[in-house]
């Protein structure tokens, strides 16, 4: 192995360029323009032998990242499984390709002028194995800025996430896992005691909760609805303000559970396994308020006029004082009721508020986290069921130090992402076996 390129550019015309000039087995792909990064002298050697010995297609490695101050920090990167389909997904800076497969997956390329490696790694991952070597083989130097979690929802980026929606159809139709509409419209009938609940988890909230609360409080509507606060055993005060504010008014039900160790998912279970919970479970978390008085209205219409299991609407990005954050308005005008869903398994997550029919999500459940429990039941209802979207701003998300997931550790990041690629694995299987039994 004698040779290095870097992949700056990441259109077709670069993989084919890459392609064409490799002459060595491997090539060593630099991943990400924004940083310098210096390989260590064994690093070569060693994510080639263990390609060999692995048999893998790719290969990528721990790093060291260098600070301002001359300090050196460990970064360790997620291993690679087949729900990775993220196209922000962290290999690290570099990584190994076997040149005669990267050449195979080039053949198959569209023409893009943004999601050329993209498709090219996802097609290498149907080739064979992507193997994560949990080693620091290079040190980075960071030399832009690494963007933030909403890139994939900017406007100035729609051009690429179109190019990435389509070279990732493509990948799930490649492996059987491509849903195809009409979506099921969902049976909204059954006795319920109102028609909506806003739910509200609660923990340790005493500078929001009435905010929230009086948000959803003070809703218009021509229908009877309740305000469902799940109080996870706060220890600051959110309990005393919580029982007031219910003396004062009756559609406030506050439940605390009998565990001290849910999550949040853990806590819409309780709220919506509750006898007093209505048809629509609409969320409201206990940072945010509703952008208008009629918001809990239009949920329930759209409901009724379209029979889906789920509704999402859109939000602004605001600070403690309401004063606007980037990149502004989160509207997910990605979304399209033919390919959503398939979309859905992509990008990391959908939106906000997020509304369900209540029959459906007792039946499904969330699961008992504190990060990606609402993605995974979007996931589920999805694979079968209509979702329906409403692209005005609803819902006022106030980001604070507060927030439970503020300033976020790369640590911690990192973690969350590997649940959410869990999950996606396991959407993926299902689907792929939702697809076997379609052609038998």
């Amino acid at each position: 192995m004698n040779e290095t390129i870097t992949a700056g550019l990441c259109s077709s015309a670069a993989m084919r360029a890459m392609a064409s000039d490799a002459v060595a087995p491997y090539l060593l792909l630099q991943l990400d323009s924004r940083c310098s990064v210096e390989v260590t002298p064994q690093a070569l050697d060693r994510m080639a032998r263990v390609a060999e010995d692995s048999g893998a297609v790719m290969v990528y490695a721990d790093f060291h990242t260098a600070g301002d101050d001359g300090t050196i920090e460990l970064c360790r990167v997620n291993d690679w499984q087949k729900g990775a389909v993220r196209d922000d997904f962290d290999f690290g800076p570099v990584a190994l390709v076997r040149t005669e497969e990267f050449r195979r997956c080039v053949d198959l390329l569209s023409d893009y002028d943004y999601a050329g490696w993209y498709a090219v790694r996802l097609a290498l991952s149907r080739c064979g194995n992507i193997v994560h070597i949990p080693e620091p083989l290079s040190l980075v130097t960071r030399t832009a800025d690494a963007g933030c979690q909403f890139d994939y929802v900017n406007p100035r980026n729609r051009e690429v996430q179109v190019e990435m929606e389509k070279a990732f159809t493509c990948h799930l139709r490649e492996i059987g896992a491509l849903l195809e509409p009409p979506f099921e419209q969902a049976d909204l009938g059954g006795d319920y005691p109102v028609e909506a609940s806003v739910v509200i988890p609660v923990r340790n909230r005493a500078r929001t909760i009435a905010d929230a609360v009086n948000s959803a409080l003070s809703q218009e509507v021509d229908f009877d609805f309740n305000v469902i606060v799940v109080d996870n055993h706060s220890t600051d005060g959110t309990g005393e303000i919580l029982r007031e504010m219910a003396e004062a008014d009756p559609r406030l039900i506050v439940i605390t559970p009998a565990s001290r160790t849910l999550g949040i998912g853990g806590c819409w279970n309780e709220a919506i396994m509750s006898d007093r919970c209505g048809r629509f479970a609409i969320q409201l978390d206990s940072d945010d308020i509703y952008a208008y008085r009629d918001v809990v209205s239009r949920i329930v219409e759209k409901f009724r006029q379209e029979r889906p299991a789920m509704v999402i609407g859109s939000y602004r990005l605001t600070d403690f004082n309401l004063e606007p954050l980037p990149p502004g308005v989160i509207d997910h005008r990605e979304w399209t009721d033919s390919n959503g869903p398939n979309n859905a398994l992509r990008i990391n997550g959908l939106g906000a508020p997020r509304a369900f029919f209540t029959g459906i999500a007792r039946r499904l459940r969330f699961p008992d986290v504190s990060y990606g429990e609402d993605y995974a039941m979007a996931l589920g209802i999805s694979r079968r069921y209509r979702i329906s979207r409403i692209f005005d701003v609803l819902y006022i998300c106030r980001r604070w130090e507060g927030n439970s997931d503020a300033s976020l550790s790369r640590e911690k990041a990192a973690c969350f992402n590997h649940y959410k690629d869990t999950l996606r694995t396991w959407e993926i299987t299902a689907r792929q076996h939702l697809s076997d039994n379609t052609d038998e």
